[in-house]
């Protein structure tokens, strides 16, 4: 009796369909980009990695314009000649990301700096007064404008709506499922 049982299972054991298959990679892909997403988030968290995004072209060919770019914050004293940092300047204007050619240490955590963009023909005027810069650790051309779009509150609400319609899909039950669940529990009911 045990071993028609075991035979019963196995024979009402549903085959894979393409269809399946492509759902089940679909879906590991997605759990994948998921794992991706918590761990930026926690290496912003943790190591202070944020992302800027270049609307000039002043640091071309190094950086492009629209492209984007992991910086994390670092400490005056760790500045040094050739680092590309992001210097945020006084109420108002937008922070400016240039290469460092000079560094004037001042008291313990606190520098003057001097930058310049690699396709400026003269560095920017003055030098900057800094206690902490974001220094750029890489960055990827083209980027900027995909960031852009996707944080547009239309396209987030249709990606919302879209995963948690793929998430309730992946989870509700199929017919399959169903008949072959029925057909254990029948099954085990016999042996007893």
């Amino acid at each position: 009796m045990v071993r028609t049982a075991v035979h019963a299972m196995v024979e009402h054991k549903p085959r894979r369909t393409v269809w399946s298959r492509i759902e089940n990679a679909l879906l590991n892909l997605l759990a994948a980009g998921g794992v991706v997403c918590i761990g930026l988030v926690l290496a912003a968290f943790f190591f202070d990695i944020s992302l800027i995004l270049f609307k000039t072209g002043s640091m071309s060919p190094t950086i492009p314009q629209g492209s984007m770019s992991v910086v994390q914050r670092i400490s005056a004293d760790d500045i040094k000649i050739g680092d590309i940092v992001t210097v945020d300047r006084e109420e108002g204007e937008l922070p400016v990301t240039h290469r460092v050619i000079a560094v004037y240490p001042q008291r313990p955590g606190e520098a003057l700096i001097e930058m310049q963009g690699d396709a400026n023909p003269s560095p920017d005027p003055g030098p900057y007064r800094v206690t902490e810069v974001r220094k750029v650790l890489w960055s990827v051309p083209g980027a900027a404008s995909v960031i852009m779009w996707f944080s547009d509150p239309m396209i987030l609400a249709a990606l919302t709506v879209g995963c948690a319609a793929l998430v309730l899909w992946a989870f509700w039950p199929r017919k399959n499922e169903a008949t072959s669940a029925s057909a254990q529990h029948a099954d085990s009911k016999e042996q007893q």
